[in-house]
């Protein structure tokens, strides 16, 4: 029981943090997760530990594996699941709760971002070393290339759906194959 209560702290926890931010109660978690406000302490012995415990888990969310291939395929379905993730509505309400609270847990904000976007960007970098090495990209630095393209991929969109500016003026799938198209007329030989 006592994992499966932890378990419901957590859900109740990550809905409440994403719906109030850091100012949620733990009074509404525990009443939310079906339990005692002591059971929250028994799992996490503070508020502050359990939104790091959401956060962590919120930002390793985001994780998205690159597949081998043909590199406009790949950098596609990257494109699109990391466009999904990062720009639908979870995304978006991850965003809104975690960056907030960066200059209060800046140990975590670090670790968060090694552990996400830093991850992303290393997995991604490599992936285009790789196709630099062969020959179906330039060669040039994989990083800045990897952050240019996750930066193309989310930028202006993330600020737009952070406004609620709902103009999208073509689908998802069409956006992020200009995208990718773009990037390679930069990085193809």
């Amino acid at each position: 029981m006592s994992i499966e209560n932890r378990q419901r702290v957590l859900k109740a926890a990550t809905d409440s943090f994403l719906a109030r931010g850091y100012s949620s109660s733990v009074d509404d978690i525990a009443r939310r997760a079906g339990v005692a406000k002591q059971t929250v302490y028994h799992h996490f012995p503070s508020k502050d530990r359990l939104f790091k415990e959401v956060a962590r888990d919120l930002a390793m969310s985001v994780l998205i594996e690159l597949e081998g291939g043909d590199i406009r395929a790949a950098l596609l379905r990257f494109a699109l699941a990391y466009r999904e993730r990062a720009l639908g509505a979870a995304g978006i309400a991850t965003f809104r709760t975690l960056v907030p609270t960066a200059a209060r847990f800046k140990a975590l904000a670090k670790a968060m971002y090694a552990n996400t976007a830093g991850e992303m960007v290393e997995r991604l970098s490599q992936h285009l070393e790789a196709a630099m090495k062969d020959g179906r990209l330039r060669r040039d630095d994989p990083v800045l290339a990897a952050e240019m393209l996750m930066s193309m991929l989310a930028g202006v969109d993330r600020v737009k759906r952070l406004f609620g500016v709902n103009e999208q003026r073509e689908s998802d799938t069409r956006r992020a194959g200009r995208i990718v198209d773009c990037f390679l007329r930069a990085y193809q030989k």
